[in-house]
């Protein structure tokens, strides 16, 4: 079968074609790190690494392209009220959000550029513009620049807002522009901006706006056209827009694909910095909710419905999580680890439908019930198949619990050798109990280890245990 994606451009489910047989080119419209991320941005990152993966594992060369806004309005408001370098905010919260990723095991993209270091590469595009008439500079020479909006008369095609439906600012917008639908592609020097955040450019020092960055880089790292560009639904308009009108208007093939995530509420809004209703990933460490459980928790619903965030439906998700790491403990006493196997037809077929991870996770828990029916019945063979399977379905989720991210994954990851051995030494201390029919202290010794979290489970071949909920 076929993968086929949603299409935002055409508003249609359609076969997935690439330009180069065998490989694909992906650029993914990355943060603005004016501050920590959250898991709302955090869900874009796990949403596009498990589309990544599906073609890693159909055989596709990928190249991954997951772009840094490093100079924006609000970084700059930051600097001026903090009275800190602009670019000390911005690599702070970059640093943050990579290692947010690696906690999640998101794979890191084939490069990562920042927009402040392709400043030439934008100058170029906007030449070409205003030399085929779809920009200006501002008539006051203040170094401001603008695209041409009427100049490309397909502006509004990809998310469907007609521009005679856009209405005009009631404050009369920016007197510059010739006409209020007109966006900026390079932005002069401002009294109240800080005054490292400038480059020189023909038009006058400045910097240069949200839009032309994107379409700089994807042309600097994937060509003038490329296979599938991503995003939240919430950067279609203006964002997305804009980028189509200034690439397509100076030639360029650019995105064949359009394929958006729906995005992550808390209530009735979207989480956002601005509104203050953010959750980040040390607030779910915080909840004793592990990475790969969050992760199993923003890839388990199709990319496209919306995730209504609550506490429960986090812990629901951890709890299903644990099942299939209790499936895989079990499985391992009995067959081993062995080699991941190869994906059944019904998640295969899944995957292909427009990357529907729920269907998916629906084979998995099917093939895990197989398993542990093949367990009972003491059917290593089955077992054997069963967790072959599983772990070819959860190594292209990014959620195979044997998996070596995961092991330094958690912050204490590297204590996990003395982890380890305290429980040992605990169990330990319990078999004796039950050896001298002490089983007070036995339950004690126990019921101290659930209230840390770790479930131990008696078995023919020993106790076993696992990392559960607190109490």
């Amino acid at each position: 079968m076929t993968l086929r994606l949603y299409d935002t451009a055409t508003r249609s489910v359609r076969d997935f074609v690439p330009m180069r047989p065998g490989q694909v080119g992906i650029y993914l419209c990355g943060l603005t790190v004016q501050s920590i991320p959250h898991i709302g941005h955090l869900r874009s990152g796990v949403n596009y690494d498990i589309l990544r993966r599906w073609f890693q594992h159909a055989g596709f060369d990928v190249t991954f392209i997951r772009n840094i806004t490093d100079v924006d309005d609000k970084i700059l408001e930051k600097a001026v009220k903090q009275d800190r370098p602009f670019w000390s905010i911005a690599y702070e919260n970059e640093l943050v959000l990579a290692a947010n990723y690696r906690a999640l095991n998101v794979l890191e993209p084939t490069y990562e550029p920042r927009a402040t270091g392709h400043i030439t590469e934008m100058h170029e595009l906007i030449h070409e513009l205003i030399a085929g008439g779809h920009a200006y500079p501002a008539a006051a020479g203040n170094g401001d620049v603008y695209f041409d909006v009427p100049s490309y008369p397909e502006y509004g095609a990809l998310s469907g807002q007609h521009p005679d439906d856009m209405r005009a600012p009631t404050d009369g917008g920016e007197p510059d522009k010739r006409d209020f639908r007109d966006f900026a592609l390079w932005k002069g020097v401002k009294a109240q901006e800080p005054a490292d955040a400038a480059w020189w450019s023909p038009w006058g020092p400045g910097r240069p706006g949200w839009h032309i960055e994107c379409s700089a880089m994807a042309r600097r790292y994937l060509g003038p056209e490329f296979d599938i560009h991503g995003g939240g639904l919430d950067l279609t308009f203006p964002h997305h827009e804009n980028e189509v009108a200034q690439s397509r208007a100076a030639g360029l093939g650019f995105a064949r694909y359009w394929v958006h995530h729906a995005l992550l509420n808390l209530g009735e809004a979207k989480m956002s910095k601005s509104l203050g209703n953010v959750i980040d990933l040390d607030a779910v460490l915080a909840m004793g909710i592990r990475p790969v459980e969050l992760r199993y928790y923003l890839g388990s619903p199709h990319y496209r419905s919306r995730i209504d965030y609550s506490d429960d439906a986090l812990r629901e998700a951890a709890t299903a999580y644990r099942r299939i790491e209790g499936f895989v403990t079990r499985a391992l006493e009995v067959a081993g680890a062995g080699e991941r196997g190869r994906v059944p037809d019904a998640f295969a077929a899944a995957m292909d439908d427009d990357l529907n991870t729920s269907a998916a996770l629906a084979v998995v828990h099917d093939t895990i019930r197989e398993g542990n029916t093949a367990l009972a019945g003491g059917d290593q063979a089955g077992v054997s198949a069963a967790l072959a399977a599983v772990r070819a379905m959860l190594g292209v989720l990014g959620l195979d619990p044997l998996d070596a991210a995961w092991g330094g994954a958690e912050r204490g990851g590297d204590l996990k050798p003395v982890v380890d051995g305290l429980v040992a030494l605990a169990l330990e201390q319990r078999a004796q109990a039950r050896t001298r029919k002490d089983w007070a202290a036995a339950d004690a010794v126990r019921d101290q280890l659930k209230h840390a979290g770790i479930q131990v489970e008696d078995t023919p071949a020993g106790p076993r245990w696992t990392v559960g909920e607190h109490h």
